[in-house]
């Protein structure tokens, strides 16, 4: 799903002495990292990271290593592009995007959901018919959506949207919507049903490969302090 890079020509703009920058999603996955922050000795707290603050960067109890809090979508665009070094961003991210700078060592198993095609109650149940080679989707996936129906044989026409994906269908905006999916309340509540799974998803622990290579004994203590916490929440 993501590409290696083996040979790597860039150079990483920050000193090799300077704090290690995670780049963890505001959100949903935030609070249920929460615990996990705790047992890796990052936080007393993690489910009161940021609170009370407008500030996007502070400090952990480990010195060597700062947080920055950006939108989930856009934490594996930091990640590639140097901003930080390792974070954690759902799968469905790393999916969209296939940054080859991005190594995901590791599935953190939180934040389950699925990406999912859903369409108007009543409507029929499969993406496309033998008389259909074309639809138009509303989703902020077009890259998924795309690879999706194209595999099908079916020209995905995207209306991109940020939210409100389930309005839509409703408003002759688009047949059906490719979304993430958690339990179904919010299509249930627009009218639309789930028809057909494209992936599921969970969140995983992301690494700038550049940084791994020029610092990987931080980076490498780092990813195995997740893969403790884990192995402890497991326990």
């Amino acid at each position: 799903m993501i590409a290696a890079a083996e040979s790597l020509s860039r150079s990483p703009s920050e000193p090799v002495d300077a704090p290690l920058i995670l780049a963890l999603p505001k959100g949903r996955i935030l609070k249920a990292l929460g615990p996990v922050l705790e047992r890796t000795g990052l936080f007393e707290d993690g489910s009161a990271i940021g609170e009370g603050t407008r500030s996007l960067r502070f400090p952990t109890l480990d010195p060597n290593i700062d947080v920055v809090r950006v939108r989930s979508f856009d934490v594996a665009t930091f990640v590639a592009h140097g901003g930080a070094q390792i974070g954690v961003c759902g799968a469905d991210v790393l999916m969209e995007f296939d940054y080859p700078d991005i190594y995901a060592p590791l599935d953190l198993g939180i934040g389950g959901c699925r990406i999912s095609i859903a369409r108007p109650v009543g409507e029929g149940t499969h993406d496309t018919t033998a008389a259909s080679s074309h639809i138009r989707v509303a989703t902020k996936y077009p890259t998924i959506t795309r690879r999706h129906f194209a595999a099908r044989g079916v020209n995905a026409e995207i209306v991109h949207l940020h939210g409100a994906m389930e309005l839509a269908p409703t408003l002759d905006m688009a047949s059906v919507i490719v979304d993430l999916v958690d339990t179904g309340s919010t299509l249930k509540a627009n009218g639309l049903r789930e028809t057909d799974v494209i992936a599921h998803v969970t969140s995983r622990l992301i690494v700038n490969r550049v940084a791994l290579k020029t610092r990987p004994e931080a980076i490498r203590a780092l990813i195995e302090r997740f893969r403790n916490a884990l192995q402890e929440n497991a326990a």
